[in-house]
């Protein structure tokens, strides 16, 4: 009896539509394309990775794509001695940290004057920040340059903190500007009515819903800040005011022969944003989702 309703069964079982097979063989296309590109992407890491821990005997003989025979951490020792690397490591959390902070902070201030305040002009506003993301670094150096000599904060951490926060708060505030423009009226409105000013709003009712969205603009700020390059190193000339970026230009600069080293500073150079992005892999993903829901 069992046979012969699994064989009625088997009969009268349809087979999968055509479009619904060729979907699935279309998925496994864009996942194979995908791991290509990942590889692809993740190559250059592991190039410096399994250079930075070899010798230089090892590097004549084997060249840049055999893995190393022995972990020998001595390229990366010479890097870190050579250019005081805990030094400019201090400098770039330093300054990538502040930057963050103030930048979303500043970013938050005028995006809820646009966006919930109503202010006049609002629209122009956002019109003359996008101006100001669109213009190249290259042709605003002299006038920060000449600007930082003659108040006096030429060669000095501050300035760079002021000048990258105001830089990264343009985008932050045509970003946020755009999401408090949607931003319920209803819950303003209930605020209101409970009698809380335009600061407990923005504190207690705008903040809080907020926070996820300020996280990845907070973390977007970092890693930018992290790998700006030019700015530091016309504004920072001392080695004690440099930073990780401007260690690994110079250094390439000095020893450009040097097979072995070169990979060791990019790999210490690149490794603190990998981890802080781990650290907010999560927090990132919440804030992106929770963009997306609202």
């Amino acid at each position: 009896m069992t046979d012969a309703v699994l064989t009625l069964s088997q009969a009268t079982a349809k087979p999968a539509p055509a479009h619904t097979r060729r979907r699935g063989a279309a998925r496994w296309v864009v996942l194979a394309v995908l791991i290509v590109l990942l590889l692809g992407t993740l190559f250059p890491f592991f190039l410096a990775l399994i250079n930075a821990v070899k010798n230089g005997a090892d590097y004549a003989a084997n060249g840049p794509l055999a893995l190393p025979r022995s972990i020998d951490l001595t390229a990366m020792i010479k890097f870190w001695n050579t250019v005081d690397f805990t030094r400019k490591l201090l400098n770039s959390v330093l300054i990538s940290t502040l930057v963050a902070v103030f930048a979303v902070l500043l970013s938050l201030l005028n995006a809820y004057a646009i966006g919930i305040g109503k202010v006049r002009g609002g629209r122009y506003l956002l019109v003359v920040l996008l101006m100001g993301i669109m213009v190249p670094q290259e042709s605003i150096v002299y006038p920060i340059y000449y600007m930082t000599k003659s108040i006096g904060l030429y060669d000095n951490i501050l300035a760079v903190i002021v000048i990258f926060a105001v830089l990264q708060s343009a985008f932050g505030t045509y970003l946020l500007s755009s999401v408090l423009t949607t931003f319920p009226r209803d819950i303003i409105e209930a605020a209101e009515i409970d009698g809380a000013n335009r600061w407990q709003i923005l504190w207690l009712v705008v903040i809080p819903i907020l926070r996820p969205t300020l996280m990845v603009l907070a973390t977007f700020f970092f890693i930018w800040t992290w790998n700006e390059f030019l700015l530091p190193l016309v504004l920072l000339i001392s080695n004690n005011n440099q930073t990780v970026s401007v260690a690994m230009g110079i250094l390439q600069g000095q020893n450009m022969s040097d097979p072995i080293t070169i990979p060791a500073a990019s790999l210490l150079g690149i490794a603190p944003t990998v981890i802080f992005f781990l650290v907010f892999q999560r927090t990132l993903t919440r804030g992106i989702v929770a963009g997306a829901v609202k």
